[in-house]
């Protein structure tokens, strides 16, 4: 099967774009999300693509089922949530490329919804947009041969990754390889890929942009199945994410850097491993050299580091 697309100017321009964000986030001291609001974007994402599908609970009622308080409502509903909120939990479990992933983590996104959760569909389908035919998916017969050409397609393919997602993504939806929960196992699998690309992705709420936009996102499947191309969608999935991440990183807001912070962050990275005050530096890019030697003395002073050697030419390892 040959996936078309184009890579148009304005695709590039998004692309470069993204790149900026990305670069933005690399810079800063801590680049990871703080905890409430890595736990806020991920109901985001939840309740944005289940909302895509029908799914009628609010956000509010999506959070208490995200902290294991019971909640009024319908038993498939509640139930699609707390399948979404489990495999977003167990995101790196999933290996993007690997069809046996793609399986897994549909039987855990449909199990107890779907009794064919996490096998091929067997039967013809035409996907419903209102109450017309807005895609007929190919064969049941050919599914397997698709999948199997689409994830060789993927990890053969030089193309840049926000591309292959993004295509990845359209394809999922022309094949329609499941019975039911293509949607949602769609837009899950191109934040994999996203994620696999660059870890800022796993809290970037793609699907919460696409929800807002569900009326553009339905119009620009449908006018790339007609074209035999995915440009149009490859084009909005990265204005998506553009957005996305546009707000994310205007909501990170650094937490204060000190020596006792400084000392957690570098613990945490190097372990029990040697590293040097260069290395300590390259983890802390905003602090001055006088700065991290502060820092490394006063984790020898506290016994939280033993130092070898003197002056630029120390080495340094945690105890514990």
């Amino acid at each position: 099967m040959k996936f078309s697309f184009q890579i148009t100017g304005q695709i590039l321009d998004r692309i470069a774009a993204i790149e900026r964000l990305i670069g933005r986030v690399e810079g800063l001291d801590q680049a990871k999300p703080q905890p409430h609001l890595r736990k806020s974007n991920r109901i985001r994402t939840v309740q944005g693509s289940l909302a895509i599908e029908g799914n009628t609970l609010s956000e509010d009622q999506v959070t208490a089922l995200f902290e294991g308080r019971t909640v009024l409502g319908n038993k498939n509903e509640i139930r699609e949530v707390q399948n979404a909120i489990e495999v977003y939990r167990r995101m790196e479990e999933f290996d993007p490329y690997s069809l046996r992933s793609l399986l897994r983590a549909h039987r855990l996104m449909m199990g107890g919804l779907l009794p064919s959760a996490g096998s091929w569909r067997s039967g013809n389908v035409g996907v419903l947009h209102g109450s017309r035919i807005s895609h007929v998916a190919p064969r049941a017969d050919r599914v397997a041969y698709l999948m199997k050409d689409l994830f060789g397609f993927l990890k053969g393919n030089d193309c840049h990754p926000l591309i292959l997602g993004a295509v990845c993504h359209y394809e999922l939806e022309f094949i329609h390889p499941f019975e039911d929960g293509n949607g949602r196992i769609g837009r899950f699998w191109h934040s994999l890929l996203l994620t696999n690309y660059q870890p800022i992705f796993e809290f970037t709420p793609v699907e919460s942009l696409i929800k807002d936009h569900q009326s553009k996102y339905y119009e620009v499947l449908g006018a790339s199945d007609r074209a035999g191309e995915s440009t149009a969608f490859i084009d909005f999935s990265l204005e998506m994410v553009h957005r996305a991440l546009d707000g994310l990183v205007d909501a990170i807001r650094p937490e204060p850097s000190t020596t006792k912070t400084r000392l957690e962050r570098a613990q945490a990275h190097f372990g029990k491993g040697r590293f040097s005050r260069k290395d300590y530096r390259k983890i802390h890019k905003t602090i001055s050299t006088a700065t991290s030697s502060r820092d490394l003395q006063a984790g020898v002073e506290s016994g939280l580091l033993v130092r070898q050697g003197d002056k630029a030419a120390a080495v340094y390892r945690f105890l514990s």
